[in-house]
């Protein structure tokens, strides 16, 4: 019987409900990936589609706009984008926003943007990132300072995932530079019509071609009072640091779900592509390194399904989703590296999804915190 990665969080509903995600990818992310990716973007419809399927804001609740889910449905979502290499529409930062304003923000914020980003009308991004400041978010330089009852933000950002497609940007930016982490906050801008907003490139990255990732400039911008994130100033950085355990789980199950894409594509391909009269499949290393990769999958299976039962329960604590985040993305690109070597110079090819898959899974161990930030987060929890 074959080895089969069953999810203890899942139950019957859950998979009908992949079945849908499934149908939508099938119908209408698979057939248009190649197009973003050499256009650096998924363009809006696909967005307003995935909205009208209700596969956005999942677990943001019915009251807000939302599906009325929880992780688990958004999980599902992740997974199936993941194990076919369909990077371009990033729901998890989308996602991550939609929870910044349902945690943090006040009631008109949340009625004002949480329907739309669940209906795809608007895309979310989250503008931390600058040119010289990426992991330490004590060093943004990106300034907002009062202008009346309003704000005047000014400055850069850069490596901004669904930068070019947003409908609204969450920035970080100090508003009292002389309080340290307490002089930082998170300011909302509507980029439709906004003056002083521009967008720069469309990032040439090593993977992820369909992803607009982008730069972000804000001159001038000038905000009302009610667009700083919960209406209170100085709470950006707690604001931040509450919502990771979220986004690092994010990263962990994806990066498992890729694993097991990338293991189920090898397998069908050893058992076909044949060398010296026989399947590689049958070569005592190719079964090697298939046991070796479902093993590490089953494996990592436990350790994630377990953080994700906590985070249902309002248990995952930060540490641990620092281990969930550094594990998945390391043992991605060892998985897929392996992977790919099974293909040979097929592999290398981008036309193959594993050649792809290789691409995209570097930048795991670096946004969301690098590898070397979660030793540090694990190692002072120790």
């Amino acid at each position: 019987m074959p080895i089969q990665f069953r999810r203890s969080w899942s139950d019957p509903d859950l998979e009908l409900y992949r079945d849908t995600v499934v149908r939508f990818i099938e119908e209408h992310m698979v057939p248009a990936d190649e197009a973003a990716r050499k256009r650096g973007h998924v363009g809006h419809e696909l967005w307003r589609q995935a909205g009208q399927t209700g596969l956005l804001c999942t677990d943001i609740p019915h009251e807000w706009g939302g599906a009325g889910g929880d992780f688990r449905h958004e999980a599902v979502f992740h997974e199936e984008m993941a194990r076919r290499s369909l990077s371009g529409m990033n729901t998890a930062v989308h996602s991550i926003v939609a929870h910044y304003l349902l945690n943090h923000g006040t009631d008109d914020q949340k009625r004002r943007y949480l329907p739309r980003l669940a209906s795809g009308e608007l895309v979310g991004a989250i503008a931390m990132t600058e040119p010289g400041a990426g992991s330490d978010l004590q060093g943004v330089r990106t300034r907002a300072e009062r202008d009346g009852e309003g704000w005047r933000l000014n400055g850069s950002k850069t490596f901004i995932t669904n930068g070019f497609l947003a409908g609204v940007v969450l920035v970080v930016a100090k508003t009292d530079p002389s309080q340290g982490a307490r002089g930082t906050s998170i300011l909302i801008v509507d980029t439709q019509d906004c003056a002083g907003f521009r967008v720069g490139r469309v990032l040439d990255k090593v993977g992820m071609k369909a992803q607009d990732t982008s730069e972000l400039f804000f001159d001038d911008v000038r905000l009302g009072p009610d667009q700083l994130l919960g209406g209170r100033e100085g709470q950006g950085f707690f604001q931040l640091m509450a919502d990771l355990p979220y986004e690092r789980l994010i990263i962990g199950v994806s990066a498992l779900a890729a694993m097991e894409g990338a293991y189920e594509a090898t397998l069908a391909y050893v058992r076909e592509r044949k060398a010296f009269g026989q399947a590689i499949a049958q070569f005592q290393n190719t079964r090697f390194k298939l046991a070796e990769i479902a093993t590490e999958i089953q494996v990592g299976r436990a350790f994630i399904d377990r953080c994700v039962e906590d985070l249902l329960a309002g248990q995952l604590d930060t540490a641990t989703a620092s281990m969930a985040k550094l594990w998945g993305s390391e043992a991605q690109g060892r998985v897929v590296d392996a992977c790919l070597q099974l293909f040979g110079g097929y592999g290398y090819m981008n036309e193959y999804m594993i050649g792809r898959m290789y691409a995209d899974a570097r930048i795991q161990r670096i946004y969301g915190g690098t590898s070397e930030i979660m030793k540090e987060v694990i190692a002072r929890a120790l």
